[in-house]
């Protein structure tokens, strides 16, 4: 039996060897990306071939929003950096132990700037139980450990080359995959539907605050005139109230429209408003903490104190990722503040799901009616606004505090915000139980596997442990 770093006490007739032994065996190769001077910022267009990065790699599968891609031309030019089925995709800088498997939808695509590829030439079930041991959390700490660099770790294809794995029977690897698999595609699932339900949320959002529809539709009742950049979709409201079709949405309630002017008035930085709505900037109408680095012996990972993030790093679909804790915390974000990165890249942002420490790559913003959903919404909406200062700072992208509280922002009155957060509320909260559910998915998925790859746990056992947890219904 060789000697396995990582878990040095594995089952009987297990093998043992390094992931570069195991590409080299099989076909295989461990290759980065492409670099910087054969993939320029110019190459990238709205319409082409994906080009994966750092930023849209996770253990569920490759996050498609916002994507970067290249021209055809490029994909061709560059298609050694070609990923197929069954690659495993890393992260060269920052949150390097992340890994994504490739899937039939992302064939074709490019291992981009800035990502390393692991190819096992095998059949699927090897490359899938290759991805699931890699995200097992002792050899993701393993790579962390590994990584090079104090400040922003780095990895490289000689680390992941070193990097101990272990391969079971056919037989066991068949029943591990199948555990991994049914738990990650309940995950996925949820997180199918979480996006389905922000989209409707963002949908009356957007109506509502960004395209002023029932401020239109009482300007047009009052008789009262519609501005130039306006009148195009004043008319086609005007169209759709009068055509009355199956497809026309009921009108607000009488109180709700009540909440909303009748007239639009023109603010200087925002274009025009709804009278009353302009004139606002960021600080007035939000609370605004900036985080700060706690000191550094504080930081565990044993649960001692406040979970700690540092930055998007740990950001996941809604709610950030808890990997650390702060036993001294110098700034901190309430529950349902929004998190925004204020590093490059800036303006990424997740919700707070407690009270939790907030490095310096974080501010916490909460709406001064203390309405979590407007505020995660409302920022989400400012994203381009903050990619502007992806090119400030001397060293990297960011954004003070100066500049975030003087950002213009509307103004509606409180009680308006509290009736867009009613109505949203209930998908809002069934994005957070379906959020606590795969949580706890994620934890049962990181607990089963290392009791399986060091055989304190049988099969069987874990078998029934997926089955009871995927029989509870979320709150």
């Amino acid at each position: 039996m060789s000697f396995n770093e990582i878990f040095p006490n594995y089952p009987k007739g297990w093998r043992s060897l390094t992931l570069g032994e195991l590409a080299k065996e099989s076909g295989g190769s461990i290759q980065t990306g492409p670099f910087g001077s054969q993939l320029h910022a110019s190459d990238y267009v709205e319409c082409g071939i994906p080009s994966i990065m750092p930023k849209n790699i996770s253990v569920d599968g490759v996050l498609k929003d916002e994507i970067a891609q290249i021209k055809p031309e490029d994909a061709e030019r560059l298609a050694k950096y070609k990923v197929r089925l069954g690659d495993v995709v890393y992260s060269r800088r920052g949150d390097v132990e992340k890994c994504c498997l490739i899937t039939e939808k992302e064939d074709g695509w490019l291992c981009g700037t800035g990502c390393l590829r692991v190819r096992i030439s095998a059949e699927n079930l090897l490359q899938q139980y290759i991805h699931a041991y890699l995200c097992h959390p002792a050899v993701r700490d393993w790579v962390v450990r590994h990584a090079i660099g104090a400040t922003m770790p780095n990895l490289n294809t000689s680390i992941l080359s070193a990097l101990p794995v272990l391969i079971p029977s056919t037989k066991e690897m068949q029943r591990i995959v199948e555990i991994w698999s049914t738990v990650s595609k309940k995950i996925t699932l949820n997180t199918q539907i979480n996006q389905t339900l922000e989209q409707m949320a963002q949908a009356l959002f957007k109506s509502w605050f960004v395209d002023f529809d029932p401020v239109i539709d009482n300007t047009l009742e009052a008789g009262n005139p519609i501005p130039e950049p306006l009148a195009e979709r004043a008319t086609r409201r005007q169209a759709m109230w009068a055509a009355g079709s199956e497809k026309t949405p009921a009108r607000l309630p009488a109180e709700t429209r009540q909440l909303f002017p009748d007239r639009f008035e023109e603010d200087k930085k925002l274009g025009w408003v709804p009278v009353g709505w302009g004139g606002s900037q960021m600080g007035s109408e939000f609370h605004v903490v900036m985080g700060q680095a706690p000191p550094g012996s504080s930081y565990n990972s044993e649960g001692c104190g406040l979970p700690f993030f540092q930055g998007r790093g740990e950001f996941g679909f809604r709610y950030p990722n808890k990997r650390l804790y702060c036993s001294e915390p110098k700034r901190l974000a309430e529950p349902g503040s929004t998190l925004i990165s204020v590093r490059a890249p800036v303006g990424d942002v997740n919700m707070a799901i407690e009270k939790c420490c907030i490095g310096r790559g974080l501010a916490a913003l909460l709406h001064k009616s203390n309405c979590a959903g407007y505020t995660y919404y409302l920022i989400g909406r400012l994203y381009p606004e903050f990619k502007v200062f992806d090119s400030e700072g001397t060293v990297f992208g960011s954004i003070n505090q100066k500049n975030l509280k003087s950002m213009p922002c509307i103004a509606p009155s409180k009680e308006l915000v509290r009736c867009f957060e009613e109505s949203v509320s209930p998908l809002d909260n069934e994005i957070l139980n379906l959020s606590q559910n795969n949580i706890s998915l994620a934890q049962l998925r990181d607990i089963l596997l290392p009791k399986l790859l060091s055989g304190e746990l049988q099969l069987p056992e874990a078998e029934a442990a997926v089955e009871t947890a995927l029989e509870a219904e979320p709150a």
